[in-house]
């Protein structure tokens, strides 16, 4: 093997020393001349710029002006010649058109056989390395892998025992029998292992399919899932086409090539078989393949993970100028959930536990599972790649996403799984989610955030957090408000990731709208597709209060089947039936707490024309029972609407010890500027000692602070309140 010399870097010659150049005595320079007189005809302004006054030198062109020249020697090791030639095994230099050292030219070569190698690949007259499996007093059997065996008769079966390694020679193979006649052989000299390995075509896991069971198949891919059972590991592979689930059993329950992780580009080479209805390898074996090999398989993989992410249909349920400036972080939404479903990264989908918040996160789940029913012959795959959580905050609270990393990281440890991605819905967007998102990103999860409360301050379409998200999805990025609602958003995103369902959920914004209390022009409009699937706009008022209702019950559980139900997934009769009973006994827990409170709203009109309304809802309404303080307070609220006018400016005030709940009409947010996040920032900043925390939209939300500053608190709030201009 020809290689460059690594005495002289293949130039044939080595530098001893360095002389002074006798062409320029060392200057460098071979001649001086007087640049101005090869420059006329240059005008003087231009001349001035340039120091043309001194003479400048000439350099040498024998030493190149360095003033000095190398000493050189040829190279004894290549001769002059710059090459050498190498032994391909050893590596030791060897003469010119040898091609083996002698060393290795003497080496006996054993063969070792591939798991995935059969009878045909066993050549007769080599010596191969194998294991004693069964004795018998005719002859001692070796394999020569688990595939393929072999006989040794005319020996001693007393000097063998099983397991132990031995050399034989193949004297004879009849494929047609499969028989091979093998001989023991004793090896004095030194001696080289040769791998042979199985020359199989790749098939595609797309292709593997019924009519291929019984066939030996390679497959090559990375490994997206590993999953123990009682019986063998399960992995499960993806390759540029689909994904096929390979088999491996080594001891029962015991993990089979530990040596895999998920995101490994593996070879896996096994025969096609059927378990519990669906198509598996039965693995022979399997490689992690590194470098180039692994560099390639994994390009090919990511470029069909790009085309498959990409939306197809990408087209809105409405019209709407604000929809059609959010269209694109729509689209990039779809697309980042759809490329973590095809790379095979489990979706956890957190989401506000209210009737917009669910309509969101369920949204977003139809969409979802059936793209990882396709792609994952797990059956179980839905429940551990996809988990959807409800959070009583209208933000990422601590201790929610303290659950969340401590899950995936836990996940990531037992099951070899891949991070998360992370989904927020109707929260992820305000200056309370940060520190949450700050954690996320030490992990690197990817983050998709799609909401529609105050973000706080736009500045060049960016706001706080987008330096912790990977996606955002918030009205306020392109001019709009809070009244679009989350529900209606996700159910946007839902039906470009999967078009399928696009009439299916096609009622799931109305009932956010009206869950939320939109008043807008594209709220008027999600209701009407709900009209058009069959669903009056009271139908969507009661099936949005039963799911608030039930989510208080619910807690911090999905409730998949239960508001599957109360969403017309499970049947249209079973819904009627379901809304109707769950109804019922959301209307009579509303009047008995307003029963209660009512009497204890302490009700008057500020000089600015805002009637303001405290209650105190720790003292009097019912604990620990629907509706909690914030819905309580929202009730009161509706109360006096309804007796005063929607155009009438109403602020509604619920406290507790450490807490406030706020309700407006649209006239006191949108007319007269009250905007309740701007207000806690300057409360935070006037009563630091309070530790003032919350938000919301801009005339609904929420705020905690400490108890024994209670009064001043509300106090300060109200003089905000009373300082607002009609």
């Amino acid at each position: 093997m020809i290689r460059k010399c690594p005495e002289c870097k293949g130039k044939g010659y080595i530098v001893v020393n360095y002389k002074i150049c006798e062409a320029c005595g060392g200057t460098g320079y071979k001649d001086f001349e007087n640049v101005k007189e090869h420059v006329k005809g240059i005008p003087k302004n231009t001349l001035e710029k340039f120091d043309l006054d001194e003479e400048h030198g000439i350099p040498c062109d024998v030493c190149d002006g360095k003033g000095e020249i190398e000493v050189r020697e040829t190279c004894k090791k290549c001769k002059g010649k710059g090459e050498i030639n190498v032994c391909p095994k050893c590596g030791k230099i060897i003469k010119p058109g040898l091609e083996y050292c002698s060393d290795c030219k003497k080496k006996t070569s054993v063969y070792v056989l591939h798991p995935a190698c059969d009878i045909e690949d066993v050549e007769a007259k080599k010596i191969y390395r194998g294991e004693v499996g069964r004795i018998e007093r005719y002859g001692v059997f070796v394999k020569l892998n688990d595939r393929v065996w072999g006989l040794m008769k005319d020996v001693i079966p007393q000097n063998y025992e099983i397991g132990q390694k031995v050399f034989v020679k193949v004297l004879d193979v009849r494929p047609h029998k499969g028989e091979i006649d093998l001989q023991p052989v004793t090896l004095t000299k030194p001696y080289e292992i040769v791998k042979v390995k199985k020359e199989i075509e790749r098939t595609k896991a797309k292709d593997i399919n019924e009519k291929l069971i019984g066939k030996t198949v390679r497959v090559v891919g990375e490994v997206i899932q590993v999953q123990q059972t009682s019986g063998p590991t399960l992995f499960t592979i993806a390759d540029e086409t689909d994904t096929v689930w390979a088999a491996a059993f080594d001891e029962p329950g015991i993990r089979a090539y530990p040596h895999i992780k998920t995101g490994n580009i593996v070879e896996v080479i096994g025969t096609v078989n059927q378990h519990g209805g669906k198509v598996q390898i039965e693995v022979a074996s399997m490689e992690r393949l590194i470098g180039k090999d692994a560099t390639r398989v994994r390009e090919l993989i990511n470029e069909a993970i790009e085309k498959w992410a990409e939306p197809q249909y990408i087209e809105l349920y409405v019209k709407s100028d604000v929809l059609n400036k959010l269209h694109p972080k729509l689209v990039d939404a779809a697309r980042t959930i759809r490329r973590a479903i095809f790379d095979g990264r489990p979706i956890l989908v957190r989401h506000h536990a209210d009737a917009d918040g669910i309509c969101a996160g369920v949204a977003i789940e139809k969409a979802v599972l059936p793209l990882i029913r396709k792609i994952n012959p797990d059956p179980e795959a839905e429940w551990h790649c996809f988990r959807r959580s409800p959070s009583k905050a209208p933000f990422y609270e601590l201790e929610d996403v303290v659950k969340d990393l401590s899950m995936a990281l836990e996940d990531c440890e037992r099951y070899d799984q891949k991070l998360p991605l992370l989904i927020l819905l109707d929260n992820g967007s305000t200056e309370e989610d940060l520190v949450s998102l700050m954690k996320t990103k030490v992990y690197d999860l990817e983050t998709v955030v799609v909401d529609h409360h105050y973000p706080g301050e736009v500045v060049d379409g960016k706001v706080i957090v987008d330096d912790y998200v990977d996606v955002h999805v918030n009205p306020y990025l392109v001019g709009g408000d809070s009244e679009i609602p989350a529900g209606a958003l996700a159910s946007e995103i839902s039906k470009m990731i999967n078009p399928k369902i696009k009439d299916m959920i096609l009622h799931i914004p109305g009932i956010a709208a009206v869950g939320d209390r939109s008043q807008s022009l594209e709220a008027e409009r999600y209701i009407k597709l709900a009209e058009s699937k069959g669903y009056s706009k009271k139908d969507l008022e009661k099936i949005a209060a039963c799911l608030d209702f039930e989510a208080f019950y619910l807690r911090f559980r999905d409730g998949r089947g239960i508001i599957d139900t109360l969403l017309g997934f499970s049947g249209l009769d079973k819904q009627r039936k379901l809304v109707e009973i769950v109804y019922n006994e959301y209307k009579r827990k509303v009047k008995e707490q307003l029963k209660a409170a009512l009497p204890h709203v302490k009700s008057r009109k500020l000089p600015n024309g805002i009637i303001l309304n405290v209650l105190d809802v720790e003292k009097y309404s019912h604990k620990f029972t629907f509706p909690a303080p914030g819905k309580t307070c929202g009730f009161v609220h509706d109360h006096f609407v309804q007796k005063k006018g929607e155009n009438t400016p109403i602020v509604t005030l619920a406290y507790g010890p450490d807490f406030a709940v706020v309700r407006s009409t649209e006239t006191v947010y949108k007319e007269m500027g009250f905007n309740l996040n701007k207000v806690i920032s300057e409360l935070k900043k006037e009563i630091p000692e309070a530790s003032i925390d919350g938000g919301g939209h801009e005339g609904v939300g929420s705020m905690k602070y400490v108890e024994g500053l209670s009064k001043k608190v509300l106090e300060s709030f109200a003089k905000k309140i009373a300082a607002l201009k009609p």
